[in-house]
This record gives C-alpha cells, structure tokens and sequence, in this order.
C-alpha cells in the first residue's frame, strides 16, 4: 500500500506527515484491497481542509473531506468517515452472493 501525502498553499511538518502516515494505515483494517491513498492538506483563509482519497482493487475510490478544527482533527474525521465506507463496502461486497432471507419471495 502507498500513502502519498501532498499540501496546497503550507508546508507539511514531519509530525504532520507521520501522524496521517500512521492513521491511512490502519484502514487496511477495515478492508484489505487497498492499493493507495492520497492525503491532501489545503490551507484556505485560516482553515486547514484535509481530504483522503482511498483507491483500490478493481477501480473503486472512497473519498472523505474535513474544513473544521486542526489538521490533527481533521486527519481523524476523514479516517473515521473512510471507515465507514470501507466498512460498508465490505459489507455489501460479503453479502452480495447471500441474500436476506425476506428477499426471497416468500410472505408470511
């Protein structure tokens, strides 16, 4: 898994840089066909707006985005809003061949 970490308009910190470095990596965690994912840190009139761009397997991209609070804070949004996609993704992947038993046709 690559991790490529980018800025527009400041300069990452080695800090900065380890602590997204550290948190993209455990969404394999959550799924395990992830091939990279992109950490863009934006400065715009005094707000940090971090986005994280997830690729994987078979051409399917998770995107998350985060304006409010401190680069730190905003790393752990878009991680937590990624895995939840991820989470789901997942999910809907596992279940796709099994259908609910409610789908099936037959009433009650």
């Amino acid at each position: 898994m690559i991790v490529r970490i980018s800025s527009r308009h400041m300069d990452v910190t080695e800090a900065l840089r380890a602590y997204a470095e550290q948190k993209a990596g455990k969404l394999t965690k959550y799924y395990d066909r992830i091939q990279e994912i992109e950490v863009v840190f934006d400065v715009a009139k005094d707000a940090v707006n971090v986005e994280m761009i997830v690729n994987a397997e078979h051409r399917k991209m998770f995107l998350a985005n985060h304006g409010e609070g401190d680069a730190y804070a905003c790393i752990d949004a878009c991680v937590q809003k990624l895995e939840r996609q991820l989470a789901e993704h997942k999910r809907l992947l596992r279940n796709r061949k099994h259908p609910e038993a409610n789908r099936t046709g037959t009433s009650a």
